[in-house]
């Protein structure tokens, strides 16, 4: 894809879909280079900055956090090892938070069973083991 040389900060997030408010974010945390200033001011911005923030997204869905983004850009040309050992710790830990969420989802789904058992007079299960773990 074709850009233009030089687009202002609503231009690129109307092309990326990322919020102006996300972008200048983004360039705080220095994952955006500074962008260049027009002489009034504005900001503006090249195909680079596209790629690169396209790139930072695509990393997001991923479950990538900023500061592994951060690694990432900083080691996006280098060895592939690299960012090989940054992909299987983050899916070694997305193992973890699954393992985890599927015991929660076991739990809620016994609790609402109980739910069915119960009658109208006693107490709701899931509210009552909500309230004895506090």
């Amino acid at each position: 894809m074709v850009y233009r040389s030089a687009m202002k900060i609503g231009e690129l997030s109307k092309t990326t879909g990322v919020s102006i408010d996300t972008i200048r974010y983004y360039e705080q945390r220095t994952l955006l280079p500074e962008a260049v200033r027009t002489q009034s001011g504005y900001r503006q911005y090249s195909g680079n900055d596209i790629t690169r923030l396209k790139f930072i997204v695509q990393a997001k869905e991923l479950g990538f956090t900023l500061k592994e983004i951060s690694q990432l850009l900083g080691i996006q040309s280098s060895d592939c090892r690299d960012v090989k050992l940054i992909a299987e710790s983050k899916a070694l830990e997305m193992e973890g938070r699954i393992a985890k969420l599927s015991r929660m989802k076991e739990v809620l789904l016994e609790l609402a069973d109980k739910c069915g058992q119960s009658g109208n007079d006693d107490p709701c299960p899931i509210l009552k083991s909500l309230e004895e773990l506090t």
